[in-house]
């Protein structure tokens, strides 16, 4: 009678593959490194460039903005720049408003070391202020 062969991943297999490996891997290795760092660098970049897309900052500010509030404080940092516009014209709204921000930006830190929904909460709350504020900046600005 002819002896049937085993179907499937025998223990001799493991054994075989293994040992094929253990000949294989040293010789690819200096092979496939270079281009799994060079694959790992790009996916990096791409991943870099996409938060700062999302938050609206150069990619090289993106290391200023982390932590959960991360875009609430890059809402608040492009706030800042527009006001430079205002501060000839109405410093008293301009001061009011830089004070605003300042508290805004110190609940914005706060928040990050409180339990999900209290922080979720806090954040909607600054956003809604930022979102008010934004309003009367570009009211302000002549933009309607």
């Amino acid at each position: 009678m002819a002896r049937e062969r085993s179907k499937g991943f025998t223990p001799g297999r493991a054994k075989n593959l293994v040992g094929v490996a253990k000949v294989v891997a040293p010789a690819l290795i200096p092979v496939v490194a270079p281009l799994v760092a060079r694959a790992a660098a790009e996916v990096g970049d791409r991943y870099d460039r996409y938060r700062a897309r999302r938050l609206g900052v150069p990619v090289g500010d993106l290391a200023n903005y982390t932590g959960r509030g991360a875009r609430l404080h890059a809402r608040i940092a492009g706030f800042t720049s527009p006001l430079g516009e205002l501060r000839a014209d109405d410093a008293a709204y301009v001061e009011r408003t830089e004070a605003r921000l300042a508290q805004l930006t110190a609940a914005v830190r706060a928040s990050e070391r409180m339990p999900a929904p209290r922080r979720k909460a806090a954040h909607r709350a600054i956003g809604a202020d930022l979102d008010a504020l934004e309003a009367e900046l570009l009211r302000r600005l002549g933009v309607t």
